[in-house]
């Protein structure tokens, strides 16, 4: 087994414990609201119109709008009580996956119960059975086989929807398909399909014999199932138990630089005596709200970023006076300590194919605007909807044919194969030199400045033995060996992974210090 795959594999405990921990509470909520509503549905065909047109309608909305629509609903709850609701991590994914996992249920407990034998419900009518005698000796023997094969249905939903929970904080096997897209480390993604395919299908045997040991009144067949069920359970649940209560939590976004930074981050708070955890791939939306509401403890945005995104900021101000004034809003608006600059940009920057800025005489952002209706625009899952486009359009009169969205993991290739004509790269990544793509000038300052900056939570601002920890990191990266860093981890050849990168890069850090 090569060192890749071990390294894979040795995140697939503590990621799969915390996936059967999700996906079973989700299952056993579902349960627990659908064998009720069933009852009643089974009795009211007018109350089962409604119940299973409302579950119809949850299963129309894709999985991943549902966890995240659940972050913005949490937090306005947990501002209007005052706190003590974490919007981002286990919570939203639970109800999440739970919405996602009803309809299964329903529809098949509601077939079982109305497809019980008319004969059957006579004959325990005419033995004087009450309603409650008929439902538990009749009624819910006979439609257990059908509930079952719409539990086993939900199981298996579920347990493929919970690798989703990642955008919402919550660890699961969707870390390593997520971390893996992001990288191009394919062993990555395949070690989570793999883990969380396999869960699944062992969970839909074992539940396959629950359903066959009823049908068949097997009680020993029965329980045994039930037993290997729960023992897994208990072995997903013994991870959390007895586990240091002071854990930093240390967000990052979903890309490469964000990955290396979060472990650059981490190694030095365990350095300084720290248990770390990571919620990568955190969207830019929902990562500030989370270290203002302490769900995470620290993290890297950008200026440019927390300018147009959170202050709704559209002027331009030298990159200095911008850092300053986020320090001052962060602090008043919401108690973060913006701990300072790294030393390095990363903003956005229009990237075309050295063929073309030369055939076309691309240079400048005004350039393009001229040629923009015969490109075709590749960007981020992101920026179509940042206010920096809108910005951009504002300044320059660009009309592009078409435009995409990509995961920065295909943007670049994309670019270089001709699938697209432009796209909206990152200054701070290595694979724009590494291509010899052309990156046109912003002459009219339509981008904001996007200054690296440290973020920290409310809660560890003031806390001495953290903020020495991390505060030596400040004014100490340089763009080249962040783009470097970065290659490192994007390229195809000799691959390395954001903790080997991290490590190099801390590396550069300590040389320049001691130059």
């Amino acid at each position: 087994m090569t060192e890749a795959w071990q390294q894979a594999f040795a995140r697939v405990p503590e990621l799969l414990a915390a996936h059967v921990q999700l996906s079973f509470s989700a299952l056993l909520l579902a349960m627990a609201l659908c064998l009720p509503l069933a009852i009643w549905a089974a009795r009211a065909p007018k109350v089962a119109t409604i119940i299973l047109g409302f579950a119809s309608l949850i299963q129309t909305i894709p999985a991943l709008a549902l966890l995240a629509l659940f972050y913005p609903v949490l937090l306005g709850l947990s501002v209007l009580l005052g706190g003590g609701i974490s919007a981002l991590g286990f919570l939203p994914a639970l109800l999440a996956l739970t919405l996602y996992a009803l309809l299964p249920i329903l529809r098949n407990a509601v077939t079982g119960l109305t497809g019980v034998d008319p004969a059957a419900k006579q004959a325990a009518d005419g033995l004087g059975m009450t309603a409650a005698q008929k439902l538990r000796l009749v009624e819910a023997p006979l439609a257990a086989p059908t509930i079952m094969a719409g539990i086993r249905t939900a199981a298996v939903w579920t347990i493929g929807a919970a690798t989703l929970s990642t955008t919402v904080g919550q660890a699961s096997l969707g870390d390593l398909i997520f971390a893996g897209l992001q990288t191009q480390n394919w062993t990555l993604v395949l070690t989570g399909c793999f883990a969380s395919a396999g869960l699944a299908i062992i969970v839909d045997l074992l539940l396959g014999l629950i359903e066959r040991a009823i049908r068949e009144r097997r009680k020993i067949l029965a329980w045994g199932a039930t037993a290997v069920i729960g023992i897994g359970l208990a072995i997903a649940v013994l991870p959390t138990l007895g586990g240091r209560d002071d854990v930093v939590v240390i967000g990052a976004k979903g890309f490469s630089e964000q990955f290396i930074l979060a472990r650059l981050i981490g190694s030095r708070l365990e350095e300084a005596g720290y248990e770390v955890r990571y919620q990568d791939g955190l969207g830019s939306a929902v990562v500030f709200q989370a270290v203002a509401a302490n769900d995470i403890d620290i993290y890297v945005d950008y200026s440019g970023t927390i300018w147009t995104n959170q202050m709704k900021r559209t002027d331009t101000v030298p990159a200095d006076e911008m850092v300053e004034e986020i320090a001052k809003w962060s602090a008043s608006e919401y108690d973060v300590t913006m701990l300072g600059a790294l030393g390095f940009e990363n903003t956005y920057a229009f990237a075309v194919r050295p063929e073309d800025a030369d055939s076309k005489k691309l240079k400048t952002l005004d350039d393009l605007a001229r040629v923009s209706s015969d490109f075709a625009f590749g960007t981020d899952l992101e920026f179509l909807e940042r206010p920096e486009w809108a910005m951009v359009k504002a300044e320059y009169p660009i009309q592009f044919k078409e435009a995409r969205s990509f995961n920065p993991t295909f943007m670049y290739p994309a670019l270089s194969s001709g699938e697209v004509d432009v796209i909206s790269a990152f200054s701070s990544d290595g694979r724009i030199a590494a291509n010899g793509f052309v990156v046109l000038e912003d002459g009219k300052g339509a981008v904001p400045a996007y200054e690296a900056m440290l973020l920290v939570a409310p809660r560890r601002g003031d806390e001495a033995k953290f903020i020495d920890a991390i505060k030596p990191l400040v004014g100490t990266i340089t763009v080249e060996n962040m783009r470097e860093a970065n290659y490192k981890v994007d390229r195809e050849a000799d691959k390395k992974s954001p903790k080997q990168a991290a490590r190099w890069l801390d590396e550069q850090i300590k040389n320049g210090k001691d130059q």
